[in-house]
């Protein structure tokens, strides 16, 4: 969990502290993802299945993209919340499109969390700028279909590899349409290459290593820490202000979602 708030905190500070533009780090991200990956199954040397797909790398890359250009104008505290939010959102409305059934309990759960998402963007002081909160939110959108995509896909690790190897071309394409804006430096360089090889690859690897040992409950109540970790490295770390409008819809988001998260494990 430290690595996935890791992202959110390396792209903050790279768009923020270094010349390095939102496309470029988006591209050497996902290279440096893919490289990664690709090492570490080779190293596995298994007879796992799972190659990805073309289809998900497209989700992939549009979470990455849409996440970078999001950070121009947004905290990492503010950037994740509004991320994870998106995420879960997706992913229980897909369920609910299917035919999932809710109890009352996890209704009430879903309007805190969407209520939390609508106050945190609501005209104000502190809101944050709409443009990038769109981004952030379709990122969201874009990377809950990439999960939702992936469930029975293969061994995790091998199918990560493949959609991050076939998103790579997709990023690319962005750099050279935004070749005009092209902007890199070493450490805007060092930190997208720290947050494609060790939060995103190696990152995504441990957590997959170790999901098959914990419960599904608990599984999901460890990723409500992502924005919280994101919160406190974006004050210690990035000196960004923590407003009271992100405490609360935080506590209303990450509460709701816990309530639809157990009350779901409760009936299973």
């Amino acid at each position: 969990m430290i690595a996935f708030a890791g992202n959110s905190l390396l792209c903050r500070v790279a768009l923020r502290e270094t010349d390095i533009d939102a496309a470029s780090f988006t591209s050497i991200r996902l290279v440096s993802g893919a490289l990664t990956l690709w090492l570490l199954v080779q190293l596995r040397n298994g007879k796992a299945l799972g190659r990805g797909s073309w289809w998900s790398a497209l989700a992939l890359f549009t979470y990455a993209a849409a996440f970078s250009y999001a950070y121009l104008g947004l905290s990492a505290a503010m950037g994740a919340l509004l991320l994870f939010g998106a995420v879960q959102a997706t992913m229980i409305s897909y369920g609910l499109i299917r035919g999932e059934r809710m109890r009352l309990l996890q209704w009430l759960g879903f309007v805190l969390a969407f209520a939390g998402l609508v106050g945190l963007l609501l005209p104000g002081l502190t809101a944050p700028p709409l443009l990038n909160s769109g981004l952030m939110l379709s990122a969201g959108m874009a990377w809950g279909i990439y999960s939702l995509r992936g469930k029975g896909a293969g061994d995790p690790t091998r199918v990560t590899a493949g959609n991050f190897v076939r998103a790579v071309p997709f990023a690319l394409v962005l750099s050279v349409l935004m070749a005009a804006n092209v902007s890199v430096d070493v450490p805007g360089a060092g930190y997208a290459i720290a947050s494609g090889a060790i939060a995103s690859g190696m990152g995504y690897a441990v957590w997959y290593m170790a999901l098959p040992l914990l419960k599904a409950t608990s599984a999901a109540t460890i990723q409500l820490s992502v924005p919280v970790l994101a919160a406190v490295g974006g004050v210690v770390l990035l000196s960004e202000p923590l407003s009271w409008r992100l405490v609360i819809a935080a506590v209303a988001i990450l509460g709701g979602i816990a309530l639809v998260i157990y009350e779901r494990q409760r009936t299973v």
